[in-house]
């Protein structure tokens, strides 16, 4: 069975890919057929034989915890319940500051899988690699555990160690590692000046995120005059996502008009589209965007957004694919739902779910002999249980989850720099804004 979080993780973080979030009250459906209630009479009298005659005394409050679980996992992957403990944790994780080890991870045949480890966190300086299969918590299988009860053991008080051992593909033995808890802020935003390009890379969508490009746009301009700036880069590689009207307030920064994305529910009432305004941050300059495997959810909505509005070009490999959006559903002192209750569409129309944004220009990023057979190669296409993407083939979603340490070495992003000097050509870049694709 594979379990699937949403949003950020941080000492594991409680949501894997990137959640698209809106708040809700929830909205009241029919009422449910005499069957219905019957089902559930049934679901009470095994709970009260269950709690009356089980061999130990069960934990109640765990019984129907697990029971709404069961539930709901068998949706889709990013659907779940969270007790009051979990959704306090996950509205403190979306404003980008939290405490742990700074890994997305998800739950794949009964072990902790790792997504991706966030930049200049104690996981990605021990040595942490998405792909990595975390097999033991301090010595103990984490086997039977819930990915929220594994996420519960990574986590802990700041300077205290924890041993992980992990399974890696091609690895001869386990590896363990010890590393030590730590605060983690983390910055939505990185940037830096190559020569004449600003770089901007969005690492994911939180609360602070679209102040924080803000503000590296603003000190890109400052440090190059706006005659010698070539262009940016937008680098959404190994994004997992995040909250929706960041994605839409990033979008926007670059665009001056048309559909950002929609996302439509089950009624075609519920159909939501989010447009932007004038004002570009950027003056107009050319874009490129760069994406892999690693790029999920919320990064997927500006690359779709940009590349059919003809606002940027799209470079690299294939996107996770993961087009859906969860709502949550407070339920006072009882935590809250983390639902689907609808997919996202780019302004041309376009799902991803299942399929990701296929790039202008594809360009593999080459992994080192000692990662090779090693790295993420699998999108939502690949997670038992997704929900069919409508536009979803054989083909699937996803690729390899890579990004060289050092710059020098990274052949999108200098692909990317080449375009933008002059130093190499192709028919995608510049895009033509006179061809951006209308929404069907």
């Amino acid at each position: 069975m594979i379990r699937r979080a949403s949003l950020v993780l941080v000492g594991a973080l409680m949501g894997a890919t990137a959640m698209s979030v809106i708040y809700s009250a929830g909205v009241p459906a029919e009422a449910a057929g005499a069957s219905t209630y019957k089902e559930l009479s049934v679901f009470g009298d095994v709970f009260e034989r269950v709690r009356a005659q089980y061999v130990t005394p069960p934990a109640e409050d765990k019984l129907i915890e697990n029971a709404i679980n069961g539930m709901l996992s068998s949706l889709d992957p990013h659907s779940s319940y969270m007790n009051a403990k979990d959704a306090a944790d996950m509205q403190t994780q979306t404003k980008g500051e939290f405490g742990g080890l700074g890994i997305e991870v998800t739950m794949e045949d009964e072990l902790v899988k790792v997504i991706t480890p966030i930049d200049d966190t104690p996981a990605a300086k021990a040595g942490v690699l998405a792909g990595d299969y975390i097999s033991e918590i301090d010595g103990q299988s984490v086997r039977g555990l819930k990915l929220e009860d594994a996420v519960e053991k990574m986590r802990g008080p700041v300077n205290t160690p924890i041993k992980l051992t992990l399974i890696r593909k091609g690895a001869d033995k386990p590896i363990e590692l010890t590393i030590v808890r730590d605060v983690v802020a983390v910055q939505a935003v990185k940037s830096r000046v190559e020569d004449d390009v600003g770089y901007l890379r969005v690492i994911s969508f939180t609360e602070k995120t679209y102040p924080d490009l803000e503000k590296a746009i603003e000190k890109i301009k400052k440090t190059v005059p706006a005659d010698k700036l070539k262009g940016y880069v937008l680098d959404l590689r190994l994004n997992p996502g995040g909250l929706l009207d960041q994605a839409i307030q990033v979008s926007d920064a670059l665009l001056q008009r048309g559909e950002v994305v929609s996302t439509r529910g089950r009624n075609a009432d519920e159909t939501r589209r989010f447009n932007a305004g004038p004002g570009d941050l950027t003056d107009g300059k050319p874009v490129i965007v760069l994406i892999n495997g690693g790029s999920a959810s919320a990064s997927e909505i500006v690359a779709g957004a940009l590349q059919d509005l003809r606002r940027a070009t799209v470079l690299g490999t294939r996107s996770f694919g993961k087009g859906s959006v969860q709502t949550i559903i407070p339920l006072g002192e009882n935590g809250a739902l983390r639902l689907t209750t609808a997919l996202y569409y780019t302004p041309s129309g376009r799902s991803i779910q299942g399929t990701g944004i296929t790039p202008d220009i594809k360009v593999e990023e080459p992994l080192p002999d000692d990662l090779k057979g090693k790295m993420v190669t699998e999108g939502e296409s690949s997670l038992r249980g997704h929900i069919k993407g409508k536009s979803e083939t054989d083909e699937g979603s996803g690729s390899v989850a890579y990004v060289p340490p050092d710059p020098k070495d990274d052949v999108q992003l200098n692909y990317a720099l080449d375009l933008l000097r002059g130093k190499k050509t192709d028919p995608s870049f510049p895009p033509n804004p006179d061809k951006a694709v209308s929404a069907k």
